[in-house]
């Protein structure tokens, strides 16, 4: 036991080695490091990315907009008929579900919240359908707090990279935030950091046949993967 918390020790100091140099290099290719989807609340961005599930993020803003204008706040979709909200979302796939988690979730946030979408990792997670991929977006996106959106993308390029020993989301969110610990004077730092390793794992990094040939991390010897 105490080898293995001396390698993962040993192994996450180094991680944290790379951090700096990578942190650079993702933003200067991706500068731009914001949520693909399209939002004017804190609610809808949640309830967009409850949409967004199994279903890209160009199709969900394709929905939201008649979607928003029908149902603009919690209120509204708490005390909508299910059908109805289904066949406005039909599109994006899983609408039963999606439908029944979105009708939930907007009755806990008027039941226990007033109606105002809450802003803390535990509350948020105390609604219907919100796990902590969720909840890390909204917290990042919505309420500029420091954030880490451990997505498909994310799990990949992290081992790639070595900057987890972990494939289960909550021990690569715990171990990001050790080796990039949330940043009061930048909060978005860690949430924007998630984005660009999206932008990279679907530009340079995807699931099969990564381009390491033209990848700058790689080149830069910042990449287990190539090694």
């Amino acid at each position: 036991m105490k080898q293995n918390l001396a390698n993962s020790t040993s192994f996450l100091k180094k991680a944290a080695a790379k951090m700096p140099p990578l942190l650079k290099e993702l933003v200067r290719l991706y500068p731009d490091a914001v949520c693909s989807l399209t939002y004017e609340t804190p609610f809808q961005l949640l309830i967009s990315t409850q949409l967004s599930a199994q279903c890209t993020d160009a199709r969900v803003n394709m929905v939201t907009p008649a979607l928003f204008a029908r149902f603009p706040d919690a209120q509204a979709f708490a005390s909508a008929e299910i059908a109805e909200i289904e066949e406005m979302i039909k599109s994006t796939g899983f609408f039963h579900n999606k439908a029944k988690n979105i009708k939930s979730c907007a009755q806990d946030i008027c039941e226990k919240f007033g109606g105002e979408l809450p802003n803390t990792m535990e509350e948020l997670l105390s609604l219907a359908g919100v796990g902590r991929k969720t909840a890390n977006l909204v917290l990042g996106d919505a309420f500029h707090k420091p954030s880490y959106v451990i997505d498909t993308h994310a799990i990949r390029l992290c081992g790639r990279i070595g900057l987890t020993q972990n494939t289960d989301p909550i021990k690569i969110e715990s171990d990001l935030r050790t080796i990039l610990p949330p940043n009061e004077a930048k909060p978005e730092e860690s949430g924007n950091f998630c984005h660009r390793l999206v932008l990279h794992g679907r530009a340079v990094c995807p699931a099969r046949k990564p381009k390491c040939e033209s990848c700058t991390i790689s080149e830069l010897g910042l990449c287990d993967y190539a090694l």
